[in-house]
Parts: C-alpha cells; structure tokens; sequence
C-alpha cells in the first residue's frame, strides 16, 4: 500500500497515547479513521479534537476533511463489541484498509507471579490477546473480500516482545504472543493472497508516556483484584526510579511512533522496530542464550532498576 490517501484505518485504543497519534498521521496522510476506545469521555474528546485541527492542508485540502473521522466504544475484550466496530467501519466508510490491533493494558501486578491475582492474567490478557484476535477474524475477511489490499498492524512491545523484563510476567507473556501471533498472521497472508500484509510495531525504543501507566482507570468491575494489593507504577514513579539509580531517562515522541507506522504499511515492512543498541543487544542475548543452551542474561550491559527487573515487594 504504497498510497493511503483515499484508504479507511480503524484504531483501537485511539482516543490517547499511541493510537491517537496514529489516527493523527493516518488523517495526515488523507485517510479516514475510526477510533475505538473503551473510555467514552476520553473518545469524545478525541474525536472533538481531531475534528478541530482537521488535516495538514499540505497533503489535503479537501473540504470534508472533517467528516473523515469517527468513533465507536468498544471494549475488545468482547467479540460483540468489535464485531460491532467492524459493522460500524463498513456502515461509515465502506470498506476497510488498514487496522491497528492497538488497545492495551499494563497488569500492575506486582511481587511473584505465583502470587498474583488470576483476575490480573484474565484482564491483560482479555485485551492484549484477545483484542488482537478479535481484531484479525474481523477485519482480516472483509479486507480479503474487497480485493484492494491492506495492512494488519498489532503492537506488541520489546518487553516480551524481544524479551521479558522478569518483574512484569503478564504484559509481557501478553505481547510476546502478540508477537508470535503476527508472524502467524503474516506467512497465513503471504499465502492467501499477493496485497495484504501483517506488521507487529515495537512502540519504544525508549520509554513513552501513555495513559497505559494508569490502566486500572478501565479495569472491570467484574476483574477487580479479589485481594488487592497492587499500588500502580505512574510514568513519573517511573522517570524517578531511573534517576535515583543513576540511568539516563529516554522517552521517545509518540509522533514518531505513528511515522514508523506509515512508512512501514507503505514499504510492507513487517518488523516495525526502530534502531537501538539497546534493542539489538536484548535481541542478540537471547538469541544466543537459545542457541548456546545457556541461562538467559536478558539485558547484557544494560540493567534497569531493580523496581522494574526484578519481582521484588
């Protein structure tokens, strides 16, 4: 899809943080967008925003430019409801192009995974996983039927990703298999037909400040913690842990990330991941820990606070 100009993006988790940002560059580049979201306010918000700032006149001087975004509520924990968006895309705009598997969740477990609620696997999971699955059975056939190709992008995150920081087991298991289902997805395409194509996008390389830090906004009532315990890590508890140990703090531009995603739907490029050393070297340890069958050193050089590496109380 070298041209997205004219094509319809759906987004779940738009209304903040990364999805946002992509529906901003996806309206840039003169697409139509549906957001998904499970927080209403937040979606409205979005939706008001976006309508107000209409597009870069630079690439699209249109004069519906306005009428080229939307908004439904959705939980994809729930097939109805992103079935429901599906219906909703196709009702609104036609068909769809481009879908951005990319709501998620941060667990907030913490202490040893054996002690952990089974609430927070079920939750993190349910939207991480099953957000992504609901996503692929969705829209992947309506793609498939409308002949004019298109693109799958899942986030997933170097943490499980490329490899685990111990201490957060359920998010990272959770992408890691985002991971995995992406590549799936990709050589299944390949298969079936010659203009649709998969992408897993790795958000960093460096940290980002996202509503993710403060998940349990939106966690059910019917998933809360039976024995609570947890005191949420925010992005500020974050930035301090690295410098009270002395380690630089890195963010990366949430605009950034929604470029990558563009020039990777348009170059087919199935690994959306931005070059780091930090990163390479994660991948490189534990490739060759697999293959030396030797005790995995997942970090190398670099060692994150023991808040974040370790499944310390």
């Amino acid at each position: 899809m070298e041209e997205l100009a004219g094509k319809v993006a759906v987004v779940t988790g738009g209304a903040s943080g990364i999805g946002y940002a992509m529906a901003e560059r996806f309206l840039a580049e003169g697409m139509s967008v549906m957001l998904a979201d499970v927080e209403e306010n937040a979606l409205n918000d979005a939706l008001v925003t976006l309508e107000d700032m209409g597009v870069d006149t630079a690439i699209d001087t249109r004069a519906d430019a306005v009428s080229r975004v939307d908004g439904v509520l959705c939980d994809v924990r729930k097939w109805e409801d992103v079935s429901a968006l599906r219906d909703a895309t196709l009702e609104r705009f036609g068909k769809v192009h481009v879908v951005c598997n990319n709501a998620g969740v941060g667990s907030g477990s913490k202490g040893w995974m054996w002690e952990y609620d089974l609430n927070d696997w079920t939750w993190a999971m349910g939207v991480n996983v099953m957000g992504v699955v609901y996503g692929i059975n969705a829209f992947v056939p309506e793609i498939l039927n409308h002949g004019e190709g298109g693109h799958i992008v899942n986030t997933s995150s170097g943490n499980g990703g490329l490899s685990p920081l111990p201490g957060t087991p359920i998010y990272a298991a959770s992408k890691g298999a985002v991971t995995l289902i992406t590549e799936c997805l990709q050589a299944q395409l390949t298969q079936a037909c010659d203009n649709v194509r998969a992408s897993v996008l790795y958000p960093g390389p460096n940290w980002l400040n996202t509503k993710i830090w403060s998940s349990h906004r939106n966690r059910p009532e019917e998933l809360a913690q039976t024995n609570p315990r947890t005191q949420w890590t925010t992005f500020e508890d974050l930035e301090k842990m690295f410098k009270d140990s002395g380690q630089p703090f890195e963010t990366t531009p949430l605009e950034e990330v929604a470029i990558r995603v563009t020039d990777g739907i348009k170059t087919q490029q199935f690994w959306m991941l931005a070059e780091s050393e930090k990163s390479d070297n994660m991948i490189k340890n534990r490739c060759q820990s697999m293959l030396a069958r030797s005790n995995p050193d997942y970090f190398g050089d670099w060692k994150p606070p023991a808040a974040i590496s370790n499944s310390s109380r």
